[in-house]
């Protein structure tokens, strides 16, 4: 598929630099050190970013429980993200948001230090921080809180997936925000809890095989939601119930280190207590 050429602009703030190619959007931002050096760093390695992906998308489709072989460095963090979740259905292509920022914020920085430093690709965000250093992840929901990452805290990827996201869901969440050691990790860790939050069968859920809303869909025939119709409460619990043990599983094996679960104004948290939680929201749901 022919692209136009990436595209690098700093925004009307004069501190954050956008990259555009084809469908990756970042932002990007560093705190401190040479900020023009970083950023042309930064658009170096964007410069070829997508090209290697595209000629490995075949492979990317594939199940991982199928070996995809992979050569490119973007391709191959997203197998090494997916390959831990190997026991549930997934492809590579459920890494690839986090794993571009990742290796964006790495070529970036180039083992340099600066304060803090994010990668923001669609809400899929790898971030340096350090020592003293703190970033926020807002979380958007009703009443709106955040989870505040200190530098001392195992955490340096915060991903959201959910049916009403920009890709396809198996599941019914509204969104499901997770922090884990990159943004690759915390990618498909979002994408499988927000797959789990589900009611099976229910009729007020409409899905639709994925190949029909883009044909070359890595999730082929499955069936993705596209309405959510009225639930009680009794059915939103349910459902939240149902992904958030799965998440308590990823945390106790240590696959991640929080989750956060939405669902028609409902939440559950399923986070460790060193995290920071906005108090009004943690008892919120």
């Amino acid at each position: 598929m022919p692209w136009e050429k990436p595209q690098a602009a700093l925004l009307r703030d004069g501190r954050r630099l956008h990259l555009n190619h084809g469908p990756i959007d970042l932002i990007v931002e560093v705190f401190g050190g040479d900020r023009d050096a970083f950023y042309r760093r930064a658009v170096l390695r964007f410069e070829t970013i997508l090209e290697p992906l595209a000629g490995e998308l075949t492979e990317l489709r594939r199940p991982v429980s199928e070996g995809p072989v992979l050569d490119g460095p973007v391709a191959r963090r997203m197998l090494d993200a997916v390959t831990p979740f190997a026991g549930r259905f997934a492809t590579p292509m459920a890494a690839v948001a986090g794993a571009v920022a990742d290796e964006m914020l790495a070529a970036m920085l180039a083992g340099d230090t600066v304060p803090k430093a994010y990668v923001n690709n669609g809400g899929d965000i790898a971030f340096h921080l350090a020592s003293g250093a703190q970033f926020d992840v807002a979380i958007a929901s009703r009443p709106a809180g955040h989870i505040g990452v200190g530098a001392g805290d195992p955490v340096r990827g915060v991903a959201t997936s959910g049916w009403r996201g920009r890709s396809h869901s198996l599941g019914i969440a509204d969104s499901v925000t997770v922090l884990a050691k990159d943004a690759a990790t915390a990618d498909v860790a979002a994408t499988l809890i927000a797959n789990e939050t589900d009611l099976p069968g229910h009729p007020a859920i409409r899905r639709t095989p994925a190949m029909e809303l883009s044909p070359d869909s890595d999730l082929g025939d499955r069936p993705v939601t596209t309405a959510v119709g009225e639930l009680t409460g009794a059915e939103t619990d349910a459902a939240l119930d149902r992904g958030a043990a799965f998440a308590e599983t990823l945390l106790t094996g240590n696959a991640i280190e929080g989750a956060v679960l939405m669902l028609n104004d409902a939440v559950r948290w399923v986070t460790r207590d060193t995290l920071m939680l906005e108090k009004e929201m943690q008892n919120h749901g």
